[in-house]
């Protein structure tokens, strides 16, 4: 606390306990201090304990990538490496080598289908949150009701009318099956819809009456001022398709298909492949770090100021 701070403290306690004496006061205040600074101190103490629980997990992924043979097995196990080397990362790629698809293949069929997947949830979430929310849609209270329902049904649940309706249109085994039933999340189309609320009506206006169409509102006015929100809706909608194992098992059925979750699980188990089910976890964690880093700003803005309202 600062000499003004103290200063305004001083003088409210004097008016409030002027039957005590100066020097209890001032002995009060110098109490205060302390047990504030104190509860500072536990305050920081818990956080640090907190961020240091949560990065272990991530910090022990990274040094056994790294770690030789005989570190990983090593009893009882060591948290860092000692003799860091990429020979886990060699023996990855030779434990593809016999089969008919390269492993680079599996990294380019995640990628791709992650990447679409993220483009198309930002756009449909946007696109449909910001015209039931700046336009009157029939039946809008209806639609977004719906919508709300569909947050308590997970993925899971829906799954099998979700299998049927892409097996007559006939899409199983196609980059189409692991794209299309993932597009429309209930949830970004919330998070986009709260936000939008609170978008002034005036500057669309204005927007309008200087002759812009409403495309170039939307990307050229609406999209950046709420980058914040669809930055954490790339965050999001990228780790849960990245790490996505379920809906390739389901919907793929040539090996040219399959994602990197699910091509992991060919390598088997035992000693001989721990080097590699090591460097393949750190393959599989580095992509979404790598993304939560570069949206980290927005997504923290996010948190702070949601959007999310009563």
């Amino acid at each position: 606390m600062g000499i003004e701070s103290d200063f305004v403290l001083l003088i409210y306690m004097e008016k409030t306990q002027r039957h005590r004496p100066l020097h209890y006061i001032r002995y009060q205040l110098i109490h205060f201090r302390h047990k504030l600074s104190f509860g500072r101190i536990l305050l920081n103490i818990f956080l640090l304990a907190l961020v240091a629980f949560t990065a272990l997990p991530i910090v022990y992924a990274v040094c056994t990538a790294f770690k030789p043979l005989h570190e990983l097995l090593a009893y009882p196990p060591r948290f860092f490496v000692r003799n860091p080397t990429l020979s886990n990362f060699a023996d990855l790629f030779f434990a593809f080598e016999g089969s008919e698809v390269p492993f680079s293949r599996y990294i380019f069929n995640s990628l791709i289908t992650t990447i679409i997947i993220v483009i198309l949830n930002v756009l449909f979430s946007s696109t449909g949150a910001y015209g039931l929310v700046k336009h009157k849609v029939p039946c809008s209270n209806l639609l977004f009701g719906i919508i709300v329902a569909a947050l308590m049904f997970s993925t899971q649940v829906t799954q099998i009318p979700t299998y049927m309706l892409v097996n007559k249109m006939h899409m199983i085994d196609s980059y189409l099956s692991l794209i299309i039933t993932k597009i429309a999340v209930a949830y970004n189309f919330f998070l986009m819809k709260q936000f939008l609320e609170q978008f002034p009506n005036d500057l669309l206006e204005a927007a309008r009456l200087d002759g812009a169409g409403e495309w170039r509102i939307f990307f050229g006015i609406v999209m950046p001022s709420v980058k914040p929100a669809w930055s954490t809706l790339v965050v999001f909608s990228f780790v849960n398709n990245w790490n996505d194992y379920f809906t390739p098992l389901i919907y793929t059925r040539s090996q040219t298909l399959k994602t990197l979750p699910l091509a992991l699980q060919n390598i088997g188990t035992g000693v001989a492949v721990a080097g590699a089910m090591a460097a393949a976890t750190l393959v599989m964690i580095v992509p979404t770090i790598l993304v939560f880093t570069l949206m980290q700003s927005k997504v923290m803005e996010t948190m702070t100021y949601s959007g999310i309202k009563s």
